[in-house]
């Protein structure tokens, strides 16, 4: 269904053209990543002596010092036994930055859990994991069709950067009648279709096709769904070839919201020379296929020696070539990074709902960080299109390389080394717990110092002993914890931070490693993007209603009770129509598929509900302002109801 054609609220001027200006996450000249001195001259590859010793066993013991009599700083602790694929690279990051592994895991809490496919590989308490819950479903391809359609509904010049997309096969016949349509009223046009299998990866399913018809040949939709989009027919290509680009991002917290870009990504390229989609070549996958899983079989591919040959380069190698033939690559990198944010805004509604499922407040749990792989594609006119989100993207750093028929031997690969190990060391570095407790040590400490001249000389000491206590309490406690100390942070930021504090926290052992390379966009850009969090604020109204803890659906109970508090219903809205509406959506919703594991309301029906109430009430506005304002309302009236009652606590 197409979008309602209106007009976005007003806002502040275009963030693309506000990211043109700023100072790009990369540019082509940027200089390949340097070892620290102590990993120059070996891989680090494989068991060897300079490896942490196995299984947990001290590494390094003696007398616990440095030389010149200092204490040795408590090093950071980091279970590696989930990792599986992405294992060598964090090897190789845990040496540079002189971290203590765990291999086999550890009975004792660590600092850092690896995991390398899903938050549930174990069950975790404290410290942070490099997965959120919920990820891995929210970036399959029929979810994030999902979320960025109704940002698309919302915005539909901001999110144009996703081709058109149809799910099936709830919607086979939909798309094949408005395809029916759009090809009478312009017989001159002949698209292509990609089809893509939801849960599909490294290529496994996908194929083209030139009519709607044809999808019905390969059956199994019913048991297997998938997306069919608008297939690219120019892309930019580069010796004759198509290629996209693997870009890395970290998304370090949820709440609030920080997202990094790495500086440098990786380019795979397919095999056989481009020609645009004929009857003829639909099915050489060489051609139009980018994935490297598939392109590796092709006689053609080349295993890359250096970043600027072979079938994988760095994603600079080409921004350089791209710069040489004038090019603005920092426009390149500004629409990339406004792609990026957009994207991350669209899942990150639903993600709060998993989140809140696994980890719901009060209940200790670890915080989350976690590295996504963003695949690109360039089109002739350099406007970057989103292809996909990977949840666990590949950090290999070797690849299989015949030596006989049928021998295999794993070899290095440069490209791959040189951009992984950089985004996983450099993502261990942000989330480094070492700093944020000295952080949090030092808010603690200048907010006694502000706050000395309450106290007498014994009180202080006797109150710093108890901060202290509670304080190491509740890091053991969970690390989610550090929320608490959120107020007092901001106490410290309106009176002015104490200049030792900076000098304090930057006075570690890094400085021997190269300078970051992943580069923060978000909230460097919040002001030119927060317009769009729209449906952020609808997720925390879905959350309020949640009732029951560890839940994702919405009950027939809680929706009433969203509707009688936020004052939703009138003489023309009754309850009976309340509970009409409720099992309409929640019945067809619940027909498509989605999680049975529960009954009830999912996220995505509850949006639609929200949406035609908005429409409902509003109904001389655009969807836009018809949905910011029904927000505003709701926020409002909650907002007096909480006020109410924390009046009647008091009384």
């Amino acid at each position: 269904m197409e979008p309602p054609g209106a007009l976005p609220r007003p806002r502040s001027p275009a963030p693309e053209a506000a990211l043109e200006a700023a100072e790009p996450p990369g540019s082509p000249t940027l200089p390949a990543e340097e070892r620290p001195p102590a990993a120059q001259d070996a891989k680090c590859r494989g068991p060897g002596p300079q490896d942490p010793p196995e299984c947990g066993a001290r590494a390094g013991a003696g007398d616990g010092r440095e030389p010149g009599g200092r204490a040795r700083r408590p090093r950071v602790t980091v279970d590696s036994s989930k990792a599986k694929t992405s294992l060598e690279a964090l090897k190789i990051s845990l040496r540079q930055l002189r971290w203590k592994e765990f291999p086999c895991g550890r009975r004792l809490p660590c600092d850092i859990y690896w995991h390398g496919v899903s938050f549930h590989d174990n069950d975790i308490f404290s410290g942070q994991v490099n997965k959120f819950p919920g990820m891995t479903e929210m970036v399959r391809k029929i979810t994030l069709s999902r979320a960025v359609r109704t940002m698309q509904y919302l915005f539909p010049l901001e999110y144009n950067f996703y081709p058109r997309s149809w799910i099936l096969p709830d919607e086979s016949s939909f798309f094949e009648k408005e395809i029916r349509m759009m090809k009478d009223r312009d017989p001159s046009w002949k698209p292509t279709f990609i089809v893509k299998p939801d849960g599909g990866c490294q290529g496994d399913g996908i194929y083209l096709i030139k009519d709607p018809s044809d999808i019905k040949l390969t059956g199994g939709l019913q048991s297997r769904p998938a997306v069919v989009q608008e297939y690219i027919c120019k892309p930019l290509l580069v010796d004759k070839l198509k290629f996209d680009i693997r870009l890395y991002v970290l998304l370090k917290s949820l709440e609030p919201l920080e997202i990094y870009i790495a500086k440098d990504g990786l380019s795979r390229f397919c095999t056989e020379p481009y020609q645009e989609p004929t009857l003829k070549n639909l099915h050489q996958v060489f051609m139009h296929l980018t994935n490297y899983s598939l392109n590796i079989h092709s006689g053609n591919f080349i295993h890359s020696d250096n970043a600027n040959t072979g079938s994988k380069r760095t994603f600079s190698s080409i921004l350089c070539r791209l710069s040489s033939k004038g090019v603005d690559v920092k426009k390149v990198w500004s629409d990339i990074i406004s792609l990026v944010i957009k994207t991350i805004i669209a899942l990150t509604p639903e993600l709060k709902v998993y989140y809140q499922s696994d980890i719901p407040a009060g209940k200790p749990g670890p915080t989350c960080f976690q590295i996504l792989g963003f695949d690109i594609l360039l089109m002739k006119n350099l406007k970057p299109m989103l292809l996909e989100v990977n949840a666990n993207p590949s950090m290999r750093i070797e690849h299989e390389k015949e030596l006989s028929p049928g021998v295999f031997e794993n070899v290095p690969s440069p490209v791959d080394e040189e951009v992984k190990v950089a985004v996983i060391r450099d993502t261990l570095r942000l989330v480094d717990p070492q700093k944020q407790k000295k952080k949090d040590i030092h808010v603690v400490l200048y907010i006694l110092q502000l706050n000395k001249n309450k106290f007498t000389n014994d009180s202080i000491e006797s109150y710093k002993s108890k901060v202290f206590i509670r304080y190491n309490l509740f890091l053991c406690c969970s690390s989610r914890t550090l929320e608490r100390v959120s107020d007092a942070k901001e106490e410290l930021l309106d009176a002015g931070p104490p200049a030792r504090l900076e000098r304090d926290v930057n006075q570690t052992a890094e400085a021997a490693l190269p300078s970051l390379c992943l580069k923060q966009v978000f909230p460097k850009y919040a002001k030119q993007f927060n317009y769009l969090r729209l449906v952020e604020r609808v997720a925390a109204l879905f959350i309020r209603f949640l009732g029951v803890k560890g839940t994702t659906k919405l009950g027939p109970t809680g929706f009433r009770t969203f509707i009688r508090n936020c004052k939703l219903s009138n003489s023309n809205f009754s309850m009976a129509s309340v509970d009409i509406l409720y099992i309409d959506i929640t019945r067809r919703w619940n027909s498509m598929g989605i999680d049975h594991k529960e009954s009830g309301m999912c996220w995505q029906a509850f949006v639609e509900a929200f949406f035609f109430l908005a429409q409902k009430k509003y109904k001389s506005l655009p969807l836009p302002e018809q949905v910011a304002s029904l927000i505003d309302f709701c926020e409002y009236h909650l907002a007096v109801l909480d006020e109410k009652r924390l009046v009647c606590g008091r009384g």
